[in-house]
């Protein structure tokens, strides 16, 4: 094992915490080869400065690249994919490291195949073993782990989000901006990205998650939802089930599950939700699940760490006043 390369993920040039995270796996990855390897963040952006990028040194970055170009201002699927396997080329680094986000999922899989190497998807966690990479990902919905030996050079890695939690292990992360002529933007262009409303988290990168299900009866009442997630004081996203999304309640973006987005938050609180096993497989790996749910035999209850039998009407208000009371 040597140079590992941790690909970074900014919006309108500024680092989503998902970039933390790579580095943060990426760094004791590099450290066990003889003599310790190094890490290198990628950021493929608009200009050369990106907000983040000078502290990525605390988290374990020998050196950050930023490759700028105006084509790189919103994401372009085959342009990135090009210049990032032109970089791991160059850099002739041993590993690749992409958060396995919305966007990373479509761009690993092509970074993998412009290098003729297998990919390793949504993994949990990560060792090494002489110069092969050892991933360990979900399988089964979850239900079981499977541990996959990548002997491929370079070994290519998606990391599921929230799983590797940011850690300071300082090192020089000097700042490299580098700017690209794209001539060829590719067959995909991207022309326009409607953004969430003001303030609001994204599922995928909240450390605290409230989804509910049909049990809430109506699109209305995810106010009461949005009420909880209030008083955790900005630090809650609202997501939603399959069958709530399916039902035009909440967009897509919200959807948790197999079809959505899969978050692993330090504490997600299911709420009225039964818990198929679509929906399983996008929140089990989250630190701490609470379930509401008024049927005591809900497979939810099942990989809940607490349960709540109970009408969701009255046990959310009185969940969202004893917070506020512990929060003021």
């Amino acid at each position: 094992m040597s140079g590992v390369l941790a690909v970074l993920e900014q919006r309108d040039g500024v680092l989503r915490s998902v970039s933390f995270e790579a580095v943060t796996a990426a760094r004791p990855l590099a450290d066990a080869t003889a003599g310790g390897g190094a890490v290198e963040a990628l950021v493929l952006a608009a200009g050369p400065d990106v907000q983040g990028g000078d502290v990525l040194g605390r988290f374990g970055a020998d050196k950050v690249t930023v490759l700028h170009s105006a084509t790189f201002a919103r994401y372009a699927p085959e342009a990135f994919a090009r210049a990032i396997a032109a970089r791991v080329t160059a850099s002739g680094s041993s590993a690749v490291l992409i958060a396995a986000s919305a966007t990373g999922r479509d761009l690993a899989s092509r970074v993998a195949a412009l290098l003729g190497v297998p990919l390793a998807s949504d993994v949990v966690d990560l060792t090494a073993d002489g110069d092969a990479v050892i991933a360990t990902r979900p399988v089964y919905a979850g239900k079981a782990l499977l541990k996959v030996k990548v002997t491929a050079r370079p070994a290519v890695v998606s990391l599921r989000p929230s799983v590797f939690t940011p850690v300071e292990r300082p090192r020089a992360g000097a700042v490299e901006a580098l700017r690209l002529d794209v001539a060829d933007p590719g067959r995909v262009v991207v022309r326009e990205v409607k953004a969430a409303s003001a303030g609001a988290l994204d599922v995928g990168e909240a450390s605290i998650v409230i989804s509910g299900g049909r049990g809430l009866k109506e699109p209305a009442n995810f106010a009461v939802l949005e009420e909880l997630a209030r008083a955790f004081g900005g630090r809650a996203a609202v997501g939603a089930s399959r069958a709530v999304v399916d039902a035009g309640w909440r967009p897509h973006a919200d959807q948790v599950g197999q079809t959505g987005k899969t978050v692993s938050p330090t504490l997600y609180i299911a709420v009225g939700i039964s818990g198929a096993i679509q929906h399983l497989a996008g929140m089990r790996t989250s630190k701490v699940i609470v379930a509401i749910n008024r049927d005591k035999d809900a497979p939810i209850f099942k990989v809940a760490d607490y349960g709540i039998v109970g009408d969701l009407f009255e046990v959310v208000p009185k969940l969202t006043e004893e917070i506020k009371k512990h929060s003021a």
